[in-house]
């Protein structure tokens, strides 16, 4: 009897242990996930990062709005605010129940902005389509926005601003009046810059804009540091077979290839489907055959550039007059017998653009360059006497134009991981802004690489107060030349990769100079003298593989 009540006993022992374990665990703070949804919140602000305090209210942390974090039911007012508990990274921290929402939409704060530059307004937040354009120093209405990056930087906010509406670029925007209507200034930068002469009429350098600008780095995308280019036309590009083979033995790493050039468009382009039917019907080659010609060069390990005429396009005007520089009588003006979509028009840059990130989607260009990003040379005093219609919208100086066409260019560009150069004249690294809006650092500032185009046959013949006729000697040339971009590239804070043109056909003007390998290297040789080591293209317009052999012990030197 009692061997069965100790068995019992022993029975009974085991499950009182249990049910008070499982009591005490009932009685013990719950984890509930159901709940603890409820608690969790988001980080929220009108400045990308929020002040996190330790229990003790002593600064501790950072945190990015629109964090996740867990809420506790702790609160306590300190001062005019009132503090909650949360936990963020395993740690507790205090911060301003102001600064939590259980709304993702509501993470941004801002209701009202200014711009700081001027900015390109998108109809919506997904595509490169321009609405409209707003100055610099306006106040916006903030009415949500697309995202915000792990820092808390707003992508492009939604924006109202009288009967516009679309969407902007953050980074363009800040929170003061005083802070939009500062200019930047560093080094002196704005005392060197209101040196600049204006007389040409194409901009004042100092209006411009200087602010610091991150230039990418792509990790599946990496631009050599330094690029030596042969150019390849759109026809020409079908012999790419031969180009590879000449620059595989001839220390070249990089081609210029034409995807749009004046008249020369390179192959069908769907885009060029919607924008400009002309284009697409004159293309050279199938969208199929070219985009075969970019990747034998790509699978040799080469990196690629696409090379776009942007505002001087005669099919697009021929198919939107509406868009071009117009004649007295309203019709399109012809300058030396082409024709130029005005550089103010935004239809113009949807269609550069659109086109240029096609390219890179569709056919795998590193690196996306626009030439022609200007207006029309040789044309002021047309434009004084009235004779043409530059069509300024908004009421924009034509470097001020130019620029802004550079900034969206990037932002679109860079959107799909590619690289954006701008070819410049050499003139535009002069103490001016010329009278066709380019200037060296306005544009620098802004692009990855810039691209200037020093011929030597084409300065006047005793450039620079040199005594022999400049294209007779382009490393004298070239020297001074470089000497006047490196000053624009040391007075900027983010500077562009200087890759250079230089002249690789034989020289036009009399008297005529055959340019052999020691003048091609001499081009090549002023440039390094000067710390532009970026590298170089060869401008020949035919892509003559000819010409290209007669010259070829000048790229296989190592410059330094």
């Amino acid at each position: 009897m009692k061997k069965k009540r100790r068995l019992k006993k022993n029975i009974l022992l085991p499950i009182l242990i249990i049910i008070i374990i499982v009591v005490i665990i009932l009685m013990l703070p719950k984890k509930n996930n159901s709940a603890s949804k409820n608690n969790e919140k988001y980080i929220s602000g009108n400045v990308p990062m929020l002040t996190l305090y330790d229990l003790d209210y002593k600064e501790s942390a950072s945190v990015s709005r629109g964090t996740l974090v867990y809420m506790y039911k702790f609160k306590e007012k300190k001062g005019d605010d009132i503090y909650t508990k949360i936990k963020y990274n395993d740690e507790y921290y205090l911060i301003d129940e102001n600064n939590l929402t259980s709304d993702k939409n509501e993470v941004v704060k801002e209701k009202e902005m200014y711009v700081r530059t001027g900015v390109t307004v998108y109809e919506d937040s997904t595509s490169s389509k321009i609405e409209s354009y707003i100055k610099k120093g306006e106040k916006l209405e903030i009415l949500g926005f697309d995202k915000v990056n792990e820092n808390g930087i707003v992508n492009r906010y939604k924006i109202k601003y009288n009967d516009i509406e679309g969407y902007v670029y953050g980074k363009y925007l800040v929170n003061t009046k005083e802070e939009a209507d500062k200019k930047y200034d560093n080094n002196g930068l704005q005392e060197y810059l209101a040196k600049m002469g204006n007389t040409l009429k194409g901009g004042t350098a100092s209006e411009l804009d200087y602010y610091p600008y991150e230039k990418p780095k792509f990790k599946d995308n990496k631009m050599p540091d330094e690029v030596r280019a042969l150019y390849i036309n759109s026809g020409a590009v079908r012999n790419i077979d031969k180009y590879i083979d000449f620059a595989k033995k001839n220390n070249i790493n990089a081609f210029v290839i034409d995807i749009k050039d004046n008249t020369s468009p390179a192959y069908n382009s769907p885009v060029m489907e919607e924008y400009s039917i002309t284009n697409y019907n004159k293309a050279l080659n199938s969208f199929e055959d070219y985009k075969s010609y970019v990747k034998k060069a790509k699978d040799e390990g080469f990196y690629v550039i696409g090379r776009i005429t942007t505002f001087k396009d005669s099919y697009f005007v021929g198919d939107h007059k509406e868009v071009a520089i117009k004649s007295s009588n309203g019709e399109p003006f012809s300058h030396n017998g082409s024709y130029w979509p005005s550089a103010y028009n935004r239809y113009v840059w949807e269609f550069s653009v659109e086109l240029a990130k096609e390219a890179v989607v569709e056919i795998g260009f590193n690196e996306i360059q626009f030439d022609y990003v200007r207006f029309p040379d040789r044309t002021t005093n047309l434009e004084k006497d009235g004779v043409i219609n530059l069509q300024n919208t908004y009421n924009e100086e034509k470097a001020e134009a130019i620029q802004n066409f550079v900034m969206y260019a990037c932002d679109e560009i860079h959107s799909v991981g590619a690289y954006v150069s701008i070819d410049v004249f050499g003139e535009s690294a002069s103490n001016y802004v010329t009278a066709y809006g380019q200037f060296w650092a306005a544009i620098s500032n802004v692009a990855d690489v810039i691209s200037g185009m020093p011929y030597p046959d084409h300065f006047n013949a005793h450039e620079y107060g040199i005594e022999e006729v400049v294209w007779t000697v382009p490393y004298k040339v070239l020297n001074e030349w470089g000497k006047y971009v490196k000053t624009k590239q040391e007075k900027i804070p983010t500077p562009a990769v200087v890759r250079t043109w230089i002249q690789t056909y034989n020289s036009v003007k009399t008297p005529s100079v055959v340019y052999d390998a020691a003048k091609v290297s001499d081009e090549i040789q002023a440039l390094y003298d000067n710390g532009l080591t970026g590298g170089y293209m060869t401008w020949n317009s035919s892509s003559n593989l000819d010409k290209y052999n007669e010259v070829k012990e000048a790229f296989k030197k190592e410059y330094k």
